[in-house]
């Protein structure tokens, strides 16, 4: 495996993770620590370059930073990323791979769930790394984050209808979403209930 530094200047750590064995490739963003430990979650999914990808892993690093904060959380922001579709490329190996590169850190980043992961991946992460979150059982469980995440946005939604349309009410109205992964799916869900 090869971990390399990648030169910045907004973020507190920036590397580049590859190992060719079983097709790794991927970044860890720490973007501050200041409040604590960097926390954000490990996404997966075929990015059309690196250079996409490390734009994707350098805006949500900083954006933990901000959520965290503003959730009053003892948590610094980071973020990971591994480029590639997690239905072909996801592997045991792979995981076990990046989870050494999380390691590595010694606790400076944390990880947890996020696109093209699951709480399983997490807990086959937890076998090479102690930093992880967002495991189905155990003193770091919270399980799949989705469908907390699709009722946060659809507050957001029912909240904005109020502010435009004077109520809350989504009935018979016509919202947009963009993706059906995990959170669209629930958000969809919730949609549809409120008519």
């Amino acid at each position: 495996m090869r971990i390399s530094t990648i030169k910045t200047t907004t973020h507190e750590e920036v590397v580049r993770v590859e190992a060719a064995e079983c097709g790794l490739l991927g970044f860890i963003a720490i973007h501050s620590t200041r409040l604590g430990p960097a926390a954000g979650g490990l996404r997966m999914r075929p990015y059309p370059d690196e250079a996409a990808a490390l734009e994707d892993v350098l805006r949500l690093s900083r954006g933990m930073t901000y959520k965290n904060a503003a959730a009053g959380l003892p948590l610094g922001g980071g973020k990971a990323v591994i480029i590639g579709d997690p239905a072909q490329l996801k592997s045991p190996a792979l995981l076990a791979a990046f989870a050494q590169a999380i390691e590595g850190l010694g606790g400076r980043y944390w990880t947890a769930e996020d696109m093209g992961m699951t709480p399983a991946d997490m807990a086959q992460v937890a076998t090479a790394t102690r930093f992880v979150a967002g495991l189905p059982d155990g003193p770091f469980a919270s399980g799949d984050p989705s469908p907390v995440t699709a009722r946060g946005i659809f507050n957001g939604i029912r909240t904005t209808a109020r502010h435009r349309f004077g109520a809350p009410d989504l009935a018979g109205r016509t919202v947009a979403v963009q993706g059906l992964g995990h959170v669209g799916e629930n958000r969809c869900a919730l949609l549809h209930g409120d008519g």
